[in-house]
């Protein structure tokens, strides 16, 4: 270590005595530095230091001082602020504006941040010298370039008065060649210390207040700046932050007042503080440590007992969750200290919990603003506890009720691994649980969250993921004995989890909040690993996995601020179908959130070679402009992978993908999203009529991914058949048989066709060429799409059959059924004779033709075929395209002396069909907790 005589010393400054610049030096210049008062001690390791000088005592009454609770406001700028000229300069006049409407004003700012992207930070710089001289670098010298650059070049843009420009860059100047030199004792030292580094970094905030100041009086305003360090005494606290000596603060600050006359100037004078520093009860400079300048604000706040404290930054507020993760996440207008302390506690944009401390001495607000967007009105923070609607206070609360906030803010803290201590010999065991934190606090982790069985027989707490190892060895030590004679039956980890909590003091006393989280976190398909709530209800703590973090967080943000029912929507296959059902519900979309607080978002449209995906900034599709976007340069290639994943992340903690296509290859992939949470709704009928073993497995499916998958429409559209057998075979009723005509387009045919006067194939080519049938009449008149549905109808009633156990009497001719279309066309009049005949036949003995399937339940069977009808049958009163179906049941029987029950309407067309297809959607809407029955 260097001798005395050539070591670095510092100054200090007494209060009240003219100004002395506080410097690191070698000990000549350091003595010269000082003020007259101040005489050199001998160092001890080498250091020179100028003698300590008592503190003042606190003013005597009447001697004037701070004319505290007078209505000061201080205002908090920090580095983003101050980036620039410019932004200085915007400073400044909020300053003057505040004071020249009469108010008390006193600011606090940081040092000088940035701008533009690749601009130096001043704080960064000191640091960075810092550690380069004490690392023999001399790159330090770099960074003090850096730094007189900066603040030259802002100088000049600010500061219009010569003798103010001269004043501050004399200042400035004499202040970087003593940093210079103080750099180069490190650098020759190779080391530097806390003391040392403090005093460096503390120069930014030296420079702004001292420029704000200058640049307030050219604007013709008079303005002084106070370094913090001749004001605030702190001590290190054992948390690694400091403690205020208030006592000793508030007598500094009379002094400081006193002298210059401040309480006498009021608000005709702008007072601006530098934030983040102050000094040891020695007098050595030292820095407030974490978020130092907002806690310089709040300190200074309560020196003046002020009525309001502005904390100006870069966003609007404190947001009701992570913005970045909750699309639709709320700028909070309030939030009570306890609240803030919470929210900062698990990561949330806030106010240090610390900081908090100094303002709830006396009461008062705490404002977070933006300077960039200053119409926002900001978060308040304050004593102010209330349940709350749009119209101010409410005397009670209801869970049910969508218009109070009973969690104020959701946070997360991501990467956490949960260790549990389980075991009998826990239970009655006094000092248990204080051995096993004491043993992780021994280890250096930090526990983030605790819960215990009220049974005693385990421990489970929750640490960070990089710190689980060292805690789990450190226990496994500790607990050894217990755990080989079986006292501890082991010592587990649950890893990659990750810490949920939702916070508001409106939660206290209340019931129902606590289920109404946690049914978020369900019908999310969110599994919950741990639990734990304090004794004041501000906070409800849940342990998900990683994995569930964002569903969760969207989930929980959705129950309490949104509508209670938010659904992120897909839809596959827009065709005549995708297409009608997108327009139905861009037309009931409002009525379906205003009534019954469902809030359907379509988030991606997929067809065979494109698809459509609301940008990352949207929360869905435009309805009304999808159809151009999607033919236009707003689709991509089609990639189903990648159409699941966006739906999973669109934010919504409920998801549904709509299958409007008749592909099986999109069927092929039901079980997988069934699997992942995505509820499946369509009316294609591939997965529910196809392999019996698949068709199983897709259900199966859908049980552990606690989803639903519904298709009503893939019988009769829009016609309830799939829920009635449903709830028949539900309410205990037994289904025998189901009948019925299944096909818009055979019953059109037949219910159009006469014998007498037209041939059949007339009929069938004149309803392909009006669209009732399918660009080829075989693919309806082979009975194919009505067995599916016979399949379907069967195994809702409860028999276990597959497409193949299903006869179909198809009225394709045997000659024709290989040919192309045109030939099929071409050669069908051949075979008119055989189904006239047949139809003839059958109104000899006064029955008609229907094309009809029948499940038998009874007898195990399904069929297709052309069957004969009385005229006074309900089957043969259809007209048009109408679908009809025959259920009996032990119930709807004659033994009960009752007539089948009838399900009869419109069975095909685009409207209907996605009407039915809306509707199951609806029904899941209701599923999943809609506020009103659909």
């Amino acid at each position: 270590m260097a001798s005395a005589a050539s070591a670095a010393a510092y100054a200090t400054v007494v209060p009240g005595a003219a100004p002395a610049r506080r410097v690191y030096a070698k000990g000549a210049r350091a003595l010269r530095a000082a003020p007259r008062s101040a005489k050199p001690a001998r160092a001890a390791s080498g250091l020179v230091r100028a003698e300590a000088v008592a503190e003042p005592a606190p003013a005597p009454a009447g001697s004037g001082g701070v004319d505290r609770g007078s209505g000061y406001e201080v205002h908090k700028f920090g580095g983003t602020c101050v980036g620039s000229a410019e932004r200085i300069s915007g400073c400044c006049d909020l300053l003057i504006d505040s004071a020249k409407s009469g108010v008390k004003t006193f600011g606090i700012v940081s040092a000088m941040g940035v701008a533009n992207k690749g601009e130096p930070k001043v704080t960064d710089c000191l640091i960075n010298a810092t550690d380069m001289a004490s690392s023999r670098d001399p790159a330090y010298l770099e960074e003090l370039v850096k730094l007189e650059h900066k603040h030259q070049t802002t100088a000049e843009a600010l500061l219009t008065d010569k003798k103010e420009y001269d004043a501050y860059m004399a200042s400035f100047a004499e202040e970087l060649e003593d940093l210079k030199a103080m750099l180069k004792a490190m650098s020759i030292a190779g080391t530097s210390t806390q003391a040392f580094a403090d005093f460096v970094v503390g120069h930014g905030e030296l420079w702004t207040a001292r420029l704000c100041a200058a640049a307030i009086r050219c604007k013709g305003f008079d303005a002084e700046w106070i370094d913090a360090r001749d004001v605030l005494v702190v001590t290190d606290a054992e948390d690694g932050g400091v403690d205020v000596n208030y006592e000793r603060s508030n007598a500094n600050l009379d002094a400081v007042f006193d002298k210059r006359g401040h309480a006498a100037a009021g608000a005709n004078r702008v007072l601006i503080a530098t934030g983040f520093i102050a000094r040891t009860p020695d007098g050595i400079p030292t820095t407030l440590k974490r978020n130092g300048s907002d806690y310089s604000a709040t300190i200074f706040g309560a020196l003046l007992i002020a009525s309001n404290i502005s904390i100006w930054t870069d966003v609007d507020g404190v947001y009701s969750a992570d913005p970045r993760v909750v699309k639709e996440a709320v700028c909070l207008k309030q939030l009570s200290y306890n609240e803030a302390w919470e929210l900062a506690y698990f990561g949330a944009n806030v106010l240090h919990p610390r900081t908090t401390l100094p303002a709830m001495r006396y009461s008062i607000p705490v404002t977070l603003r933006n300077y960039f967007n200053q119409a926002a009105p900001g978060t308040s923070i304050s004593d102010a506890c209330v349940v709350s609607d749009d119209d101010g206070c409410v005397p009670s609360v209801d869970t049910a009720s969508g218009s109070v906030n009973f969690v104020t803010g959701i946070a997360t803290i991501d990467d956490v691994c949960l260790i549990n201590v389980e075991g009998t010999g826990l239970a009655g065991v006094p000092g248990t649980a204080n051995a096993v934190f004491e043993t992780v606090k021994q280890a250096g982790c930090n526990v983030v969250m605790i819960s215990q069985a009220s049974s005693e027989h385990s421990i489970c707490f929750a640490v960070r993921s990089h710190e689980a190892s060292a805690a789990k060895k450190a226990l496994s030590a500790r607990f050894e004995k217990a755990i080989a004679a079986g006292r501890i039956k082991e010592i587990s980890t649950v890893e990659d989890c990750a810490v949920l909590a939702a916070v508001g003091r409106n939660m206290c006393q209340t019931p129902g909040v606590s289920a109404m989280l946690f049914d978020a976190l369900a019908q999310a398909n969110v599994n919950v690993v741990a639990i734990a709530q304090g004794a004041s209800e501000y906070n409800i703590t849940v342990v998900v996995k990683n994995a569930d973090s964002k569903k969760a967080l969207n989930a929980v943000h959705s129950k309490f601020y949104l509508s209670k029912t938010v659904i992120s929507v897909g839809v596959v296959g827009p065709g005549l179908v995708g297409k009608t059902l997108l327009r139905q519900m861009d037309e009931q979309l409002a009525e379906l959130k205003s009534d019954y607080a469902v809030d359907l978002r379509v988030v991606g449209i997929a067809g065979n070679s494109k698809m459509l995906l609301s940008g990352d900034d949207a929360v869905n599709l435009d309805l009304a402009t999808w159809e151009a976007d999607y033919s236009g340069s707003g689709s991509v290639a089609a990639d189903m992978d990648a159409f699941t994943q966006h739906v999973l992340d669109a934010g919504s903690p409920n998801a549904v993908i709509i299958d409007c296509s008749a592909s099986e290859d999109v069927a092929s992939l039901y079980k997988g999203w069934l699997q992942r949470g995505i509820n499946v709704v369509t009316p294609n009928k591939k997965a529910n009529s196809g392999d019996l073993k698949r068709f199983e497995k897709i259900k199966n499916a859908a049980k552990e991914g606690n989803a639903k998958w519904l298709y009503e429409g893939t019988i009769g559209a829009g016609l309830p058949i799939v829920s009635t057998l449903r709830t028949l075979r539900a309410s205990g009723d037994e289904v025998r048989v189901v009948q019925g005509i299944f096909s818009g387009t055979m019953s059109f045919l037949f219910n159009t066709w006469d014998p007498n006067t037209t041939p059949f194939s007339t009929v069938v080519l004149a309803a392909k060429e009006a669209g009732y049938t399918e660009p080829d009449p075989r693919d309806d008149l082979n009975g194919l799409d009505v067995a599916r549905k016979v399949v379907i109808a069967a195994r809702e009633s409860g028999m276990n059959i597959s497409l193949d156990d299903v006869s179909v009497a198809s009225l394709v001719p045997a000659a024709l059924e290989d040919c192309d279309t045109n030939e099929y066309v071409e050669r069908l009049p051949e075979f008119d004779g055989v189904i006239k005949k047949q139809a003839l036949e059958a109104a000899e003995r006064g029955m008609v033709l229907r094309f009809v399937g029948k499940v038998d339940v009874a007898n195990g069977t399904g069929s297709v075929e052309l069957a004969e009808f009385s005229k006074t049958h309900p089957f043969a009163g259809l007209e048009g395209a109408d679908n009809i179906v025959e259920i009996r049941t032990k119930r709807y029987s004659n033994e009960m002396e009752s007539t089948p029950l009838i399900i009869r309407g419109p069975g095909a067309g685009a409207q209907v069909t996605a009407g039915g297809v809306f509707g199951d959607v609806c029904k899941l809407g209701v599923i999943l907790g809609a506020d009103t029955p659909l």
